[in-house]
């Protein structure tokens, strides 16, 4: 045979041979339809719970700022109204404010919870349901404390909506989802796993965050996050970030705190907590040594409010507080979080060491007077049950170029009437606010004492 046909055809062979391996390396190589397994995930749940969450549009005013200031009659003062006359110190005009959030429906009939500091200072609020539908919005309530607020939108049909879940259930491991609306990309599914409990962030005397690695950014605040059984058992407040966008640390307020404050913003637009009086601070090792105290744990009472529950049943500063209706105190938050939960006008045992031996003393627990802010897409007028001799509603705070204060109300002020009726409690005033809006009202009249006026004066606050 021909040396030249010998070679060809052995080139020619290696060729095929060299073919079926590669074809059979692909095949092997190529995935059996019959051998996939699709990963587990959470579609049909997001599905299921996404037309419940919403995103919120604020629109309000930022206050106005001065251009420049100079000490009252001095030199510069006398140059800038040579030149600008007598509208030195001028002020830049307020700006216009908008800002994005998220928040969930709790009820059909269009209750909706959010963060507090999403509708801060709004004059305007929409609320975008997942189908792209815009309601108007109106504040039933907040609660500065646990940065918590109830809006109320009229749909005229049934919405969706999802329910509080058991966050006590809840373990460090456990799958969370966070739905949202962050930097404005509404509809945003995000998961991830609780990674802490009872995070303190120092935001208020009720902290007991839920921490997770779910993505959160900002946009994201007030919206649910979900266990694996679609419930909600937080509600996404804050991040930690050294750049402003997520890093895996994100906090949620826990439903076991959100649900009792929805329940009461929805009932009276106000959230009511028990109170003892008491100033407290963290028991060192140091200092129950001091006191004799072998154990140690509790918190060290470091003052009391005259004419406080705490007063009136012998607690002094020196007593170390260990128990509170039966439960042990060993955190410095132990005791808010217990005595707020506690209802007006109820007897507690309160358990003490003092002087060297433990003891048991019973307190009637007050209730708190710091009620939540009357609002109109927050009119800006944080109010307190505490009032005069006379009556009526004191007004504690106004906030600056707030409704209110464009409209003459100041601190100190005691609102006498709300509406056709007295004002006798902060919550009054808020169900006159609450029954202008319902009757399309473009404000509400209120009777207000100011520096010892006791007839007052009238004055039409707008609520819409």
């Amino acid at each position: 045979m021909n040396f030249a046909k010998i070679t060809a055809a052995f080139t020619l062979l290696c060729a095929i041979l060299a073919g079926g391996a590669n074809a059979a390396a692909m095949a092997a190589a190529k995935p059996s339809t019959a051998a996939a397994v699709s990963a587990p995930g959470f579609a049909d749940l997001v599905e299921r719970v996404r037309p419940a969450v919403v995103n919120i549009s604020v629109s309000g005013r930022a206050p106005a700022r001065p251009r420049f200031s100079a000490p009252p009659n001095s030199p510069q003062e006398k140059f800038f109204r040579r030149f600008f006359g007598e509208q030195f110190p001028g002020s830049r005009a307020p700006q216009k404010t908008r800002a994005a959030g998220s928040g969930f429906i709790i009820s059909a009939d269009g209750f909706v919870v959010t963060n507090h500091h999403v509708i801060a200072r709004a004059d305007d609020i929409t609320v975008i349901l997942d189908d792209g539908t815009r309601l108007d919005a109106a504040v039933h309530g907040v609660d500065r404390h646990t940065d918590l607020a109830l809006l109320h939108v009229e749909s005229g049909r049934p919405l969706p909506f999802v329910r509080f879940g058991d966050s006590d259930a809840a373990r460090v491991g456990d799958w969370v989802l966070a739905i949202g609306n962050p930097f404005g990309l509404g509809g945003t599914t995000t998961g991830g796993i609780i990674s802490a409990r009872g995070r303190e962030l120092s935001a208020g005397p009720y902290d007991d965050f839920i921490q997770v690695d779910a993505p959160i950014n900002r946009g994201n605040s007030g919206g649910p996050l979900f266990n694996a059984a679609g419930e909600v058992i937080g509600v996404n407040t804050a991040i930690i970030s050294p750049n402003g966008g997520s890093v895996g640390i994100g906090f949620a307020v826990p439903a076991s705190t959100a649900a009792g404050v929805v329940d009461d913003l929805m009932e009276t637009g106000a959230v009511a907590r028990g109170w003892l009086g008491v100033r407290i601070q963290e028991l060192s090792a140091a200092l129950a040594e001091g006191l004799g105290m072998e154990n140690g744990g509790g918190v060290l009472v470091a003052g009391v409010v005259p004419g406080s529950p705490a007063e009136r049943a012998g607690l002094s500063a020196g007593d170390v507080i260990t128990r509170y209706d039966g439960a042990a105190i060993r955190r410095l938050r132990d005791l808010p979080k217990r005595v707020a939960a506690t209802d007006r006008g109820t007897e507690v045992t309160v358990g003490v060491w003092r002087d060297g031996a433990a003891r048991d003393i019973t307190v009637t627990i007050a209730g708190r007077d710091d009620v939540a802010t009357a609002a109109a897409g927050d009119l800006g007028m944080t109010l307190h049950d505490a009032s005069t001799d006379g009556g009526g509603v004191t007004v504690a705070e106004v906030a600056a170029d707030s409704i209110s204060a464009r409209h003459g109300i100041r601190a100190g002020d005691v609102i006498i009437r709300a509406g056709a009726k007295p004002a006798h409690r902060a919550s009054d005033v808020h169900t006159a606010i609450t029954d202008a809006r319902k009757q399309k009202r473009k404000s509400v009249v209120l009777l207000v004492a100011r520096g010892g006026d006791d007839n007052g004066r009238f004055i039409a606050l707008p609520v819409s």
